[in-house]
């Protein structure tokens, strides 16, 4: 695995450097945000570990442009921002996970690891196989989901609702979010309509081996098993 650590600590990115490669992990470090952007280009790391207060551009400028550009390595933010808002900020920003210091080394490996098997997994999707949630299935080509080999009965805000999910697979999507895609045409709509809807796609979800969860301060998130 291909690592870049930015982080403008460099007593903590000498520390992570060593503790990681002797993990097997291959760790290029850069302190700058500038730097981070070019070298994230370069290098085409299998992960990204992202410190918020950088110098030149911070932390989630480096982000943003990094999704512009479409790099698409899962990111891990480090820092010691911790409040629901910063990490709601970050993970709206394009981040996968969220961790603040200080932290346990082993957690921190831990949950690389986990961002790397994901992307190998949603790699494997893109080569040809259908995404799928235990026995819920996505079909690309007509949008349908499917319990094994019965079509999903949706009313069309489930539905909406499901796709907001998929769209961000693995990640938490906040109610703010879903609210925008499912009440599209309803800029009244209470934020509550949306807990209305998930409670709604939760019943027609149960038994498939998908569960709709919810994350406190964060928003939903759509994974396999209970």
């Amino acid at each position: 695995m291909r690592l870049l650590l930015i982080e403008d600590d460099a007593a903590l990115q000498l520390s992570l450097r060593r503790a990681l490669e002797r993990k097997s992990v291959t760790v290029l470090g850069c302190a700058d945000g500038y730097e981070a952007l070019a070298q994230w280009r370069k290098l085409q790391p299998d992960v990204v570990v992202l410190d918020l207060s950088l110098p030149g551009l911070d932390g989630l400028q480096v982000l943003a442009r990094a999704r512009q550009l479409g790099l698409s390595a899962p990111v891990l933010i480090l820092t010691a921002r911790g409040t629901v808002g910063d990490r709601i900020i970050g993970l709206n920003s394009g981040a996968d996970d969220y961790l603040a210091k200080p932290f346990d080394l082993d957690e921190l490996e831990a949950r690389i690891r986990a961002l790397h098997r994901r992307a190998v997994g949603q790699g494997a999707e893109s080569l040809g196989q259908a995404p799928q949630w235990g026995q819920l299935r996505l079909d690309p080509s007509s949008g349908a989901f499917y319990h094994g080999h019965v079509v999903l009965d949706l009313a069309p805000r489930e539905l909406r609702l499901l796709q907001a999910l998929v769209a961000r697979s693995g990640r938490a999507v906040t109610k703010e979010h879903l609210q925008n895609v499912v009440f599209q045409d309803e800029p009244e709509v209470q934020p509550e309509a949306v807990e209305v809807v998930v409670y709604r796609l939760r019943k027609k979800l149960a038994g498939t081996g998908a569960t709709l969860m919810t994350l406190r301060g964060l928003g939903y998130l759509l994974k396999s098993g209970a």
